[in-house]
């Protein structure tokens, strides 16, 4: 007679449930930014809808502004902008960052350690101020872009940091030594990197960018109206706040709801880097 023991089941931790809160989140955020037009009582930006600085109500949920604007359908098309602004900063950040950064490793003649130095400097520097620099040598249209690279640095040196771990472990050692070109193992490298890093590395961008962008447009500096995001919209509503909160309080609670989730998705810890 035999005995079989079974491994008991793991048990999902706490930052797993967390996470899968966090792109559950994300994931309802992206299903009604695609229904927006179809949820949103008014365009984008109509006046007169109703009368100003009406109180939230059964007609107007979160209120009316300044201008007579729904508030609602305000938020919904301008957290639409801001996915949109977001995504773009995104892809750029995971192009010019972690891509980059995982790639420059095995670039010749010490170019990665001069890229990494680089990316060092440019991320002690506050990636507002950068990203104010770089609009302020394009235009104004270019702050999705520009909230990308200022957030690329430190995606730059993570990707770096475990690329060069890989590069010097033992299995790589074995594998150079035994006659595989260079160029297969950084192929195989990259595609471990984009499928146990991918999701962690754009939720992380993600969560950075936002709030680069968001502050951007509250100090004048990305979206210009009638294509408000939620920033514009909080920085609209600095001279009514006090008589009228629900016109700055309910988009930075979208805003603050969007980059929680985003922060959740990365599973980072209080205080971290995003």
């Amino acid at each position: 007679m035999s005995l079989v023991f079974t491994a008991p089941p793991r048990r999902m931790g706490l930052r797993a449930i967390l996470r899968v809160v966090g792109f559950a989140g994300l994931g309802a955020i992206l299903v009604v930014v695609g229904l927006s037009n179809v949820l949103a009582y008014a365009p984008a930006d109509a006046q007169n809808v109703g009368r100003a600085l009406s109180p939230p109500s059964q007609v107007f949920p979160f209120g009316t502004d300044l201008f007579g604007r729904d508030v609602l359908s305000e938020v919904l098309h301008a957290l639409a902008v801001t996915v949109g602004h977001a995504t773009i900063a995104v892809v750029v950040t995971i192009v010019t960052g972690g891509i980059l950064g995982f790639l420059a490793v095995r670039f010749p003649m010490r170019t990665g350690a001069v890229l990494r130095w680089i990316a060092s400097v440019l991320g002690a520097l506050p990636p507002l101020f950068l990203a104010i620099l770089i609009i302020g040598l394009t235009s104004r249209g270019f702050a999705p872009e520009a909230a990308g690279l200022a957030a690329a640095p430190h995606a730059f040196l993570r990707a770096f940091d475990r690329a060069r771990a890989l590069a010097r472990s033992r299995h790589a050692e074995f594998a150079r030594a035994t006659g595989i070109p260079v160029t297969t193992l950084m192929r195989r490298d990259l595609v471990y990197e984009i499928r146990d890093n991918f999701l962690s590395m754009a939720a992380r961008s993600l969560a950075a960018v936002t709030i680069t962008l968001a502050t951007l447009s509250f100090f004048g500096f990305g979206a210009s109206p009638p294509r408000r995001d939620l920033g514009l919209m909080i920085a609209a509503a600095r001279e009514s706040y006090f008589d009228a909160w629900w016109t700055a309080a309910f988009p930075a609670l979208v805003l603050m709801l969007f980059i929680l989730c985003a922060r959740l998705a990365a599973c980072l810890d209080e205080g971290e880097q995003p």
